[in-house]
């Protein structure tokens, strides 16, 4: 039987809850945001002898901004954007400098540089040439990223239901495999073939799609059977409440104040985001790290389902206790 609270009590959570939610939610999510800028963003300059003026505007113009790594010419430069070596390249020559861009990786990133262009190259206009193009559907990102946020939604909560609803292990465990296979084949149904958000190899997108579910799902699952109800709060705050707003899936992880955007990479909602725009636009380049992180939090999200409580909370029956027999005397 449930307890009644007292007024005061039911007073003290609310304002509690309230303070959690102001005081570390809010900075959370809004800070990032706020303070977008480049730090450390990997762009190349190519076309020597202008490349090493380039470089060092560059790193005037705004210190600690930039990654800039010299590449001989500018077919070497789109490899490296073809290979997410990079965000852009200054490319030197006879007519002045030229801007090459991956927008698929960031629209935003892509923008930015295209006005630090301008202001290198004194106001007068710079030719971009797109080597990655965004989806033409979607050439701001703003729908990747609409996108995106679902698919961490129903992962935290297909995890939470598995765990509170499913009470065998192995049925868990089979839960989470079935999840991930159809999580990956409506995504891809959905953000490439209704939408047209994604406009890569549809086997590879599912694939993406599918592995995060199941990262997403098993994270909280797994937490969920190691330590109850506490577990499925402590995967909700990872994989939703921390890992969304430090995903940088709108932005990118070097825009976003550090080290926050590098620990966004590490969770899944980042990793994520990365994996599928990787398959989605460079044919799986660049997905090496996001693919090890996601593929750890689903191996360990499975093992701990499988070596967890049985039952789950909501399905668990009550324990029931043999009544005391009363002696008169």
């Amino acid at each position: 039987m449930l307890r009644s609270r007292s007024p005061w009590s039911l007073a003290a959570l609310l304002v509690g809850l309230t303070v959690v939610a102001q005081a570390l939610l809010v900075p959370l999510f809004a800070a990032p945001a706020a303070h977008l800028a480049p730090r450390d963003l990997p762009v190349a300059v190519a076309g020597p002898p202008a490349a090493a003026e380039l470089a060092a505007r560059l790193a005037a113009a705004r210190p600690g901004g930039f990654a800039v790594t010299t590449l001989p010419d500018a077919a070497a430069a789109d490899r490296a954007l073809r290979g997410r070596e990079v965000y852009a390249a200054f490319v030197a020559g006879p007519d002045g400098v030229a801007l090459h861009t991956a927008p698929a990786a960031s629209p935003t990133v892509a923008a930015l540089l295209t006005e630090a262009a301008g202001q290198l190259s004194g106001g007068s206009p710079v030719p971009v040439t797109p080597v990655v193009p965004a989806d033409p559907d979607d050439p701001r990102g703003a729908g990747f990223a609409a996108g995106f946020l679902p698919l961490a939604l129903t992962g935290m909560l297909a995890g939470a239901l598995l765990t509170l609803l499913v009470a065998g292990r192995v049925a868990r465990f089979a839960g989470l495999i079935g999840y991930a296979v159809v999580a990956g084949g409506v995504g891809v149904a959905v953000l490439h073939g209704w939408l047209g958000l994604v406009d890569g190899d549809p086997w590879r997108e599912a694939g993406a799609i599918g592995l995060f579910s199941l990262a997403a799902a098993g994270t909280v699952a797994g937490l969920g059977a190691l330590l109850g109800r506490a577990g499925i709060g402590l995967g909700a705050l990872l994989v939703f409440l921390v890992g969304n707003p430090l995903s940088a899936v709108a932005a990118a992880p070097e825009l976003l104040p550090q080290p926050w955007g590098t620990v966004g990479q590490f969770l899944p909602v980042g990793a994520g985001g990365t994996l599928l725009r990787s398959a989605a636009f460079f044919d799986g380049a660049g997905a090496g790290r996001s693919l090890a992180v996601l593929a750890g939090y689903a191996l360990v999200g499975l093992a701990l389902v499988l070596i967890g409580r049985r039952s789950g909370g909501l399905g668990e029956a009550p324990v029931s206790r043999p009544a005391r027999a009363e002696v008169t005397v």
